[in-house]
């Protein structure tokens, strides 16, 4: 049996089935203001703490919805080191293809606690390698709406 096949066979009991609650983080201020260095997106609302409490609707600043996507990896912990054997056996290389769908159906208020909910919807082979289909759900410690829902493609070579 190939690889990509026994890699199917390992993952299909999981379809349909949540398989990660991730680690609660804090959004706080500092990581806002670095993410809105390193993008160039330093509207207000995410950056000046003393207007957002003016002007903002939330009354505080709020994250950018692209910095609690960038956060995928960390929260899903899918950059842990024991990860990828224990997830992909078999496999050698793990590659981000690419999302589906990204929604931010409520903003993440700065000082927030967010974790990541995966649900791993279905994988297919692909020639030898295994594309696999994960939905990602970023809530906010008590926030009625998540922050953050993804459907990801991940990609896996023997």
């Amino acid at each position: 049996m190939s690889a990509a096949a026994e890699l199917l066979t390992f993952l299909a009991p999981q379809f349909g089935r949540e398989i990660h609650v991730g680690e609660w983080l804090t959004i706080d201020q500092e990581r806002i203001d670095r993410f809105a260095e390193v993008t160039g997106d330093r509207q207000w609302i995410h950056i000046d703490p003393e207007r957002a409490r003016r002007e903002s609707p939330y009354g505080t600043t709020v994250a950018h919805g692209f910095l609690t996507l960038s956060l995928l990896p960390l929260l899903t912990q899918s950059n842990h080191p024991d990860h990828f054997q224990r997830n992909y056996p078999g496999m050698r290389l793990r590659v981000n293809y690419g999302l589906n769908r990204v929604r931010f159906p409520a903003p993440v208020l700065a000082g927030s606690r967010v974790r990541a909910r995966t649900v791993l919807k279905d994988a297919e082979a692909l020639g030898e390698a295994v594309q696999i289909r994960y939905e990602i759900t970023v809530e906010i410690d008590g926030g009625e709406r998540p922050g953050c829902v993804a459907e990801q493609l991940v990609r896996v070579y023997p």
